[in-house]
């Protein structure tokens, strides 16, 4: 057998000498050679992987595959498969084991070889990055990837963020990409090196070295034709050989003949077709597998087709025999692809078969082979291509799930199974964004009746609602469909509670009528929580009433979470922490609303762990819009706890993705939350134009939930202007004094804002009376936050001072008062003002000194100077100057309060959801700030710089 072998190269001096740096260099790199089809790529790879061969390099090497192209992450099992621990029982007696064990479940579950939480983009790269380092600590190591343009989206994103942080490693990545097909490492921001075709020279030499007896015309034509290509050139003269004197010859291409790569598939068609058809056959299922990809060094066992008794292909020149393993390689990705082409769908079918067989135990690669060998309608099949969906989308390969289902559905035996997959299909797709694509697949159930089903009203209603802010229409429509299906199921006993009924009926009569109306009311409870209106709700309540046991469990949680808190909330957080534990078994779409649903219980501390994981894979291969979902979630949940610059970041961040995918609903509430903060930091023009912004996309709408979320910020922002007669306005467009309007979600979150816009306005009754109507509310037993600014709010109006030491100091000391900052500080701010009147300014600073602080470290501009002020009304000296305490961010204040009392980075990670690395990052900022080197000086320090600020 022929095995490869390392030739001169002919030219590429300059090419050469950039590889022979690249491989040669003291720190890690990555580069991106970019040429046409057979212009010298993988021979340029195969230079460099000799070089660093010789230099004692570690070499690994990968290609894209089309056919693997759609397959989540396939790409990067390729290439790090080789890299991985090995057997886990002498893993775990070394010192790694525990890096190990967590290695394997983070690579087990991306490549679904074990149940797991499957990583984020960046979290998944920090761990291929740490892979690599590890793997390089003995060594230094090339990865060298060809045909990158066919490499899945999710393993080139991974590579791609890799590839940018190698500057400090013994790690170097080179990648090879095709020109004409776009790929995901165009917009990798990795160096580049284009690879040009030889000049007229050097393509002289290269064609009389490897063809040294050519004729004068031959010799002639191939060059005019090759165009410098070193593969036409390699090529071209067996395919013209004895052709001297044909005069066709003057006709064989021409500047507007045939283009050179069809060319080239031509010639290796005539060899392939001369092959026994069991070799071709062999050759067949190998292409068609991905196999013979690289002549590596380290090969993935078990991954691919192993390709036997091909001897006769090599003799041919189509295939090559690697040195390292003695597998047959294809000589180029040309032949790949001329033995797909050449074959006829029959025989293309059958070895997809075949394959389906020998990977029987993956799921995803299973369904793969079997998507393209089935003809007919198959149930097993459309089974397997369900499986492998669901599969997809625990993984963030929501796109992946789509194409998968919508193979399920045309290949379904009966009309109700086809037009299931295709709702399914239709369902996911609107989740990944692609609403126009969800439409059109609804629309492609030939079924009867499918126009209205269930599954077209969802799609146009996803569509309408958030591309269009559509709250109205959508809800009629929507109800109108929950009742048909409702009336054409035997009757129930309704309930009257809102939260429908009392067990879950979620599957009925065979499973898919009840996923198809969970689904449906699911969107009717989010359609009514933007509506915000008291009528809409009703009407929704009404409904899941009648629907009796056919509403889930998990359903009636959502309406009661989502509807109105302060008269359905209470009780219901017990409910939400316990589904915390099972986020990572669940679909993306279910952890989002799981999210609202902690929202408004003031509980995303336990999501947003979790969140923080997945959200950027589901941006980019998965559900994106319901990404863009959780984006808004961590985004309140970092305006709660005070980490405002992290919050103005991600609120950007939705804002930008809801306007590039049309989501002009989504666009809106990033505006929204955007306002909200730029208010709490006294950023009062920009508030002010982001409200009037929503305020007129919202309210002609009907859309209420924002129309709330824009009066709270112009609630805030005069607030913290001292403009307490425009508080009090926005204030009572949420609720009246006393009250707290149904479904009116804003009501208590801006409980504080009313009661003190009302005292600063001589209304002392009206705050008075909405203090009490908290408490008799209940907002306590609803949430933590509620518990603060109610018993806040009952201080601030109290009518003895005793009253009011006995509810501030129930604020005060609630088990997390200190996860919300800001309201903290402001009802401190209050009762200070309050003792200075009664008890003198000394008393006064113990609640000033902290508020102000805090205010300075949230970056409350208009809060701090009030609070200064009112400090300096109690005749404290002026602040001597402690501008490195000032400096800590709120984060970073956080931070070092718990190192300061012992907590290593780790746990001071886990409780605020940060990695040990950015906290690490974080005291190494923090340290300078306070004049200190060491951990063991922050305690002294941070008592100091508070001293400092005491009068």
């Amino acid at each position: 057998m022929q095995s490869i072998t390392t030739t001169t190269m002919v030219g590429r001096e300059d090419e050469q000498a950039e590889l022979a740096a690249f491989v040669g260099s003291a720190t890690g790199r990555a580069l991106v050679l970019r040429g046409d089809t057979g212009v010298g790529k993988s021979s340029l790879l195969g230079h460099a992987a000799a070089l660093a061969d010789r230099e004692g390099h570690r070499v690994v090497r990968a290609a894209g595959v089309e056919a693997e192209s759609a397959l989540p992450y396939a790409g990067l099992h390729q290439l790090i498969h080789p890299l991985l621990p090995g057997d886990a029982e002498s893993e775990a007696a070394g010192p790694d084991a525990g890096s190990d064990a967590g290695m394997r479940a983070v690579f087990g579950a991306v490549f679904g070889a074990a149940q797991g939480d499957p990583p984020s983009v960046m979290t998944l790269g920090i761990a291929v990055l740490g892979l690599l380092l590890r793997s390089a600590a003995e060594r230094p190591l090339l990865l060298v990837l060809d045909d990158g343009q066919w490499f899945d989206d999710a393993s080139a994103d991974v590579l791609g963020f890799v590839g940018r942080r190698l500057s400090s490693s013994r790690v170097r990545l080179l990648i090879a990409v095709r020109t004409d097909l776009a790929s995901r490492f165009d917009t990798a921001a990795l160096p580049e090196l284009p690879i040009a075709a030889l000049t007229d020279e050097d393509a002289a030499r290269l064609l009389d070295r490897r063809h040294p007896d050519l004729g004068r015309r031959i010799r002639r034509l191939v060059l005019e034709q090759a165009e410098g290509n070193p593969l036409a050139l390699v090529e071209l003269p067996a395919h013209l050989a004895g052709r001297a004197d044909d005069p066709a010859l003057d006709d064989f291409s021409g500047p507007h003949g045939v283009p050179l790569p069809r060319r080239l598939h031509q010639l290796y068609g005539a060899r392939i077709a001369a092959l026994d058809e069991h070799v071709r056959a062999e050759l067949l299922r190998g292409a068609l597998d991905g196999a013979g990809t690289t002549a590596g060094t380290d090969t993935v066992p078990g991954t691919r087709y192993p390709m036997r008794d091909a001897d006769q292909a090599v003799a041919a020149g189509l295939l090559d025999v690697a040195v390292a393993t003695g597998e047959f390689v294809f000589r180029h990705p040309l032949v790949r692809s001329a033995v797909v082409r050449t074959a006829t769908p029959n025989q293309r079918r059958a070895a997809h078969l075949e394959l389906a067989r020998v990977h029987r135990a993956n799921l995803e690669r299973r369904a793969t082979h079997l998507a393209a060998a089935t003809v007919d309608p198959d149930e097993e099949v459309a089974g397997v291509l369900e499986a492998a969906a669901g599969s997809a989308t625990r993984r963030g390969g929501a796109l992946a799930a789509v194409t998968w289902l919508t193979r399920a559905a045309e290949l379904s035996e009966n009309p109700a199974d086809r037009s299931r997959r295709l709702a399914d299909a239709a369902f996911v797709a609107g989740h990944a964004a692609r609403l126009g694509q969800a439409h059109r697949l609804v629309r492609a159930d030939p079924g009867p009746g499918s126009a209205g089903s269930p599954a077209s009203v969802l799609a146009a209603a996803y569509q309408a609602l958030y591309q269009d802010g559509d709250v109205r229409s959508t809800h009629r429509q929507v109800s109108a469909a929950i009742e048909k299906l409702r009336d054409d199921r035997p009757a129930v006993t309704p309930t009257a509670t809102p939260t429908g009924a009392a067990v879950d009926g979620g599957a009925v009569d065979g499973g898919e009528p009840g996923e198809v109306l969970t689904r449906l009311v699911v969107l009717l409870l989010a359609i009514s929580q933007y509506s915000g209106d008291r009528t809409v709700w009703e009407s929704t309540h009404r409904l899941l009433a009648s629907l009796g046991d056919l509403v889930t469990d998990r359903a009636r949680l959502y309406s009661a979470t989502w509807s109105d808190v302060t008269r359905y909330g209470a009780g219901r957080a017990e409910a939400v922490r316990a589904a915390a534990a099972d986020l990572p078994g669940l679909a993306p779409w279910d952890v989002s609303r799981l999210g609202a649903a902690a929202y408004h219980l003031d509980l995303l501390d336990h999501y947003r762990p979790h969140l923080q994981r997945v959200v950027d894979r589901e941006l980019e291969t998965g559900a994106v819009a319901t990404g863009m979902v959780m984006l808004h979630q961590i985004l309140l949940d970092q305006m709660a706890v005070g980490e405002w610059a992290e919050a103005e970041s991600t609120g950007q961040r939705g804002l930008d993705l809801a306007a590039e995918h049309g989501h002009h609903l989504f666009a809106a509430q990033s505006r929204a939350y955007l306002a909200q903060l730029a208010a709490l930091r006294g950023q009062l023009g920009r508030a002010r134009d982001l409200q009037a912004e929503v305020d007129a996309w919202a309210r002609p709408r009907g859309v209420g939930f924002l129309t709330q979320v824009a009066d709270s910020a112009g609630a805030t922002a005069a607030l913290g202007s001292g403009d307490h007669e425009a508080a009090y306005l926005y204030a009572i467009g949420i609720t009246r004094p006393g009250t707290f309007r149904p479904y009116a979600y804003q009501a208590p979150r801006t409980l504080l804002d009313l009661v003190e816009a009302a005292r600063h306005t001589g209304r002392a009754e009206q705050a008075r009376a909405h203090a009490l109507a908290a408490r008799d509310a209940g907002l306590p037993l609803v949430s933590p936050r509620l518990a603060l600014i109610t018993y806040g709010a009952l201080a601030m109006t109290a009518e003895s001072d005793g009253e009011a030491a006995e509810m501030f100091g129930r604020a005060e000391a609630q088990p997390e008062a200190d996860r919300f900052p800001f309201e903290l500080a402001r009802i401190r701010l209050a009762h200070g003002i309050r003792v200075h009147h009664v008890r003198g300014g000394a008393a006064a600073r113990q609640y000033l000194l902290p508020a102000a602080g805090a205010f300075e470290r949230l970056g409350a501009a208009g809060w701090a100077e009030r609070a200064r002020a009112e400090l300096r009304a109690t005749g404290a000296p002026p602040r001597t100057a402690t501008p490195n305490l000032a400096s800590l961010t709120w984060q970073e204040r956080r931070i070092a309060d718990l190192a300061a009392g012992g907590l290593t980075n780790k746990e001071i990670g886990t409780r605020m959801h940060l990695s040990p690395r950015t906290v690490s990052s974080h005291l190494y900022r923090i340290f300078p700030k306070l004049g200190i080197t060491t951990r063991a000086a922050l305690r002294d320090a941070l008592s100091r710089a508070d001293g400092a600020s005491q009068p």
